[in-house]
């Protein structure tokens, strides 16, 4: 009547994955990039092992899309300077794989971009474990200035003789 509980589940799978998404910082956004394209890499072994061609050219195309379009895209080059460069250069090899591995149906050239991807998440994840500069002490409040109520009752003390 109102729509099957796998099609209710997958929206609440993208309503979590949205809100991750813009919840995210840009670390976690890299972290959950290369999840992705870890995911449907082991998605598209899964496929070419059962002989699910369809399968695997869309988990390999979904791959390439988020190394691509994500990862790479990501890259400044400016910034970055050579670390960004080779990482570019690296992500175009991952693409090659991805690609050789579709046409071929080669396993170990999956193996290959994924044990690729692997390493640089695990760097990626290191670099998040470092705890960043702690935050410089807040300045002390100024000095309340007093006002002078000429009104106001005063606490005198007199001497009795």
């Amino acid at each position: 009547m109102f729509g099957s509980t796998r099609s209710g589940a997958n929206a609440y799978a993208k309503v979590g994955l949205e809100t991750g998404v813009v919840a995210a910082s840009p670390h976690k956004l890299i972290v959950m990039l290369f999840e992705g394209a870890i995911v449907a890499i082991n998605n598209a072994r899964t496929a070419m092992k059962a002989g699910q061609f369809e399968v695997k050219g869309k988990a390999i195309t979904k791959a390439v899309l988020i190394v691509d379009e994500g990862m790479r895209a990501s890259l400044d080059k400016k910034a970055g300077g050579e670390i960004a460069t080779n990482l570019d250069a690296l992500y175009a090899y991952i693409i090659q794989c991805l690609m050789r591995a579709n046409l071929r149906n080669d396993q170990a050239l999956l193996d290959e971009a994924l044990t690729l991807l692997t390493d640089l998440k695990t760097a990626w994840d290191a670099i998040g474990n470092v705890a960043p500069p702690a935050p410089a002490p807040a300045p002390a409040p100024a000095p309340r200035a007093t006002v002078y109520d000429g009104l106001a009752p005063r606490a005198t003390s007199y001497v009795s003789a």
